[in-house]
């Protein structure tokens, strides 16, 4: 793990209105009847252990396990036909990687994904199995990230083959589609006093703290990500960009560097506060939701609750 020292990047903060409330209602427009409204869970146990009420939204039962879903399908529903016929590329070690390819065998766009040679092997059968069912062409490349840089080699496959690049977290389609989410959260459970969000390169926590202020102002919004990987807590403390590589933690979907052009800008106008668990609480926290609520969690999707708990505690 490397932190790096601060550059002199300030947000662009002309940027945190890249997306709108209005565009996080036409994409849940779009994923109406495709992705899953899924459950707003409580629990008392829950409840009491914390002592506050708690509801959790269950994006780890949306399709491909993730709200990751959400934004690749919103992204890829907007390309036009040139874009479609022509397909797109993203680079991903897991769960993006599983919405692109989804979306690409719902809407019949031919996806190319670039993911590192020791991605998790369930999260890269899974993408393969997605595209088995989309169009000829579509197909994994593997990278060794030792040696190579993504987004340098996704580039260079991306013009030799006229793809569109869409990335995980930092693209305003992307940054919709996730937000709808809190959309649907805030529809489910009225009058939420604080909404914790998990945060890795900031899509979600972006898209689900612009849904919010627009539906639910006086609801705070809290991101949490791992110690071991602070860099956003760090830039939103500071107003300049940090970042941490290879961090070493459990929390693998919460492992990018930095936050993003966009993702910048609207984590620091639209977000209240950063919090910082640590891998201990993950792994309490997946086991909990394992023995307790009997659902499977994976160690990044339970930042959220982690957050809250160490806040109650």
């Amino acid at each position: 793990m490397t932190r790096v020292t601060p550059t002199d990047l300030t947000p662009d903060l002309s940027l945190a209105d890249a997306v709108t409330l209005d565009d996080i209602r036409a994409a849940g427009a779009r994923l109406a009847g495709v992705a899953h409204r899924t459950p707003a869970m409580t629990c008392r146990a829950l409840d009491e252990a914390l002592g506050v009420s708690v509801v959790l939204k269950c994006e780890n039962l949306q399709r491909v396990g993730a709200f990751k879903f959400r934004g690749a399908y919103n992204a890829m529903s907007l390309l036009n036909e040139e874009a479609r016929r022509a397909g797109v590329l993203v680079y991903s070690s897991g769960n993006h990687a599983q919405g692109i390819a989804c979306a690409a065998a719902i809407l019949g766009v031919p996806a190319t994904i670039v993911m590192p040679t020791n991605a998790p092997s369930v999260k890269r059968q899974a993408t393969e199995g997605y595209l088995a069912r989309a169009p000829q062409g579509s197909r994994v490349v593997e990278y060794d990230p030792a040696t190579q840089v993504r987004e340098e080699l996704g580039a260079t496959i991306a013009q030799e083959r006229g793809l569109t690049v869409i990335p995980p977290y930092d693209h305003p389609d992307v940054i919709a589609g996730q937000g709808t989410a809190a959309l649907e959260l805030h529809e489910q459970a009225a009058d939420l006093d604080e909404i914790y969000v998990c945060c890795g390169g900031g899509g979600v926590l972006s898209g689900c703290a612009i849904a919010t202020r627009g539906v639910r102002p006086g609801c705070r919004v809290i991101g949490v990500e791992p110690e071991a990987g602070d860099d956003a807590t760090r830039s939103f403390q500071t107003g300049r960009l940090h970042e941490v590589r290879n961090p070493d933690t459990i929390a693998d979907g919460a492992r990018t560097p930095r936050l993003g052009r966009y993702t910048f800008p609207m984590v620091r106008t639209h977000v209240d506060e950063m919090l910082t668990v640590s891998d201990a609480e993950l792994a309490r926290w997946t086991l909990w939701c394992m023995e307790r609520l009997r659902i499977v969690v994976e160690p990044t999707g339970v930042l959220g609750l982690a957050g809250l708990a160490r806040r109650a505690g």
